[in-house]
């Protein structure tokens, strides 16, 4: 794959996610640097200022939304786009922080585990690029896929529960 001359901060406490997402990014021809926490972060974009950071929220030592605080006190750092990628979206660990970022930060995430194809997609979303054509057919032939099992369920369903489904549905 192409190098495109983009580079992806990958910020995450969890060693076999900061390698996963690296992967996924490195095979589609993106730069990538690696943080483990939001101070390991920081150090980096004073030497570097990538073209998109990828951000888990709950981190020990300096957890994602801290780190998204100092990235908007900072001017030059303020215009980079950021994807949170998170597995605590909806539960006690991060939801506060989550709805937090939603409401003030980039509004734009992933929930953990990520297909690395959902992955790329949105960060090539983010930075204005192509989405790569194996992306968009892998998705359509995923799509034909679950079409196919639901038919497949559907014709294997008691049709008179069905019917009492779709009743109940119109009822209300």
């Amino acid at each position: 794959m192409k190098n495109l001359n983009k580079t992806v901060l990958v910020v995450d406490d969890e060693a076999d996610v900061r390698n996963y997402l690296k992967s996924a990014l490195s095979n589609y021809g993106f730069e990538v640097l690696l943080a483990s926490d939001g101070l390991e972060a920081l150090e980096i974009l004073k030497n570097q200022v990538p073209d998109l950071i990828s951000l888990d929220l709950v981190m020990p030592k300096h957890s994602g939304i801290k780190f998204y605080r100092d990235l908007q006190k900072n001017k030059q750092w303020l215009k980079i786009p950021v994807l949170i990628v998170t597995g605590h979206a909806r539960d006690e660990l991060g939801k506060v922080d989550f709805d937090t970022m939603m409401m003030q930060g980039p509004g734009v995430y992933l929930e953990k585990p990520v297909k690395p194809e959902n992955y790329i997609e949105k960060v090539c979303q983010l930075l204005n690029l192509d989405i790569p054509r194996e992306i968009i057919e892998k998705k359509k032939d995923d799509e034909a896929g679950y079409r196919q099992k639901m038919l497949e369920s559907l014709s294997k369903a008691d049709t008179d529960s069905l019917k009492k489904a779709f009743e109940a549905i119109q009822k209300k």
